[in-house]
């Protein structure tokens, strides 16, 4: 680990100051449980950490009439439990679930979850997060890719989105507000996620010099029946293979308008378009389910060595539909 400034500001305005221009000059210290991996590992090697733990302004779990605010730094246990969350999301307490270490519930952060960089191999191994071989070609692509995206997508990026929340909370059209040096701005989840190009992009819209300071889930998504399926290889502390979160409003037993979002599928959280669409005024049963999950695995283009992601993801999210169209909310 390099030799590192630390900052450790009482203010937002404070803080914002005290990022850099560019990334690498500094990084964001919260929960610190993937941050300090990356440092350790020489993957990152800011110049400054600024810790944010101590901005009482980015912590709670408060509800008003736009909906249910979550500050960045609120931890995986404290959204456990918390009643209102308990009692309107079972789609995100499924997700705080499976994050098992009692070290990382009580340390790990909401908006450090959705902030966290790919847990890819080559990445982690310092091979960069587009590894290519001595001849420019893709690592990913030729080689060890059993945990990769099985979705095509623009560019060079096989790494899949590590976050347990985005799903869920991109099925319930959660927005995250960012502060930064020209003000304030929100942006949809759905479009918090971008897919790199380059060595030098990032994974998010975030940029250096921002914080992500909450998260804020709608008033009407209360409404909608949601829920989270997680398939594991062991359930220990290693990440899903596949997670699917749905948020379905039913009408007189038919589906009005749906929403299926696929995690550690592809570079950023995966919406089933296709299902989506599918689904409309049908009535949900085990059939039509599997059907919609059919359709949303429909475009899967797996790598040499992880096409068993196709079957497993289709069954999460089968079964996430059938436990929403059961109880949901």
């Amino acid at each position: 680990m390099q030799a590192f400034e630390y900052a450790n500001p009482t203010t937002l305005d404070e803080a914002l100051r005290m990022l850099g221009a560019k990334w690498g000059e500094a990084e964001i210290l919260a929960g610190g449980t993937d941050l300090l991996s990356l440092m350790k590992n020489g993957d990152a090697t800011p110049k400054r950490l600024v810790n944010i733990k101590g901005l009482a302004d980015l912590r709670g779990i408060s509800s008003n009439r736009e909906g249910i605010r979550l500050g960045a730094l609120v931890t995986v246990e404290e959204l456990l439990n918390d009643r209102t969350v308990r009692a309107a999301y079972p789609s995100l307490i499924t997700a705080a679930q499976g994050i098992t270490s009692p070290q990382i519930r009580n340390t790990g952060t909401v908006g450090g979850d959705l902030c966290q960089r790919p847990r890819c191999w080559y990445f982690r191994n310092g091979f960069g997060l587009l590894p290519k071989d001595e001849e420019g070609r893709p690592l990913v692509v030729r080689g060890d890719n059993r945990y990769h995206s099985i979705f095509a997508t623009e560019g060079p990026a096989h790494f899949v989105n590590a976050s347990s929340f985005a799903p869920p909370l991109t099925a319930l059209g959660a927005k995250v507000r960012i502060a930064g040096p020209q003000g304030r701005r929100e942006v949809t989840l759905d479009k918090f996620y971008v897919i790199p190009k380059s060595e030098s992009d990032r994974e998010t819209v975030l940029q250096s010099n921002e914080i992500l300071t909450e998260i804020v889930i709608p008033a009407a998504s209360r409404n909608l029946r949601n829920q989270t399926y997680e398939v594991r290889q062991r359930h220990l502390l290693d990440w899903p293979l596949a997670t699917a979160s749905v948020a379905l409003r039913l009408v007189a037993g038919r589906v009005v308008t749906a929403r299926i979002v696929m995690g550690h599928v592809a570079p950023v959280p995966w919406v089933a378009n296709d299902a989506e669409q599918w689904l409309q005024g049908q009535s949900l049963d085990e059939q039509t389910a599997g059907q919609a999950a059919e359709a949303a695995l429909l475009r899967a283009m797996p790598l040499s060595r992880n096409e068993y992601k196709v079957k497993i993801a289709r069954t999460a999210v089968k079964r996430a539909l059938v436990a929403a169209a059961k109880g949901g909310a």
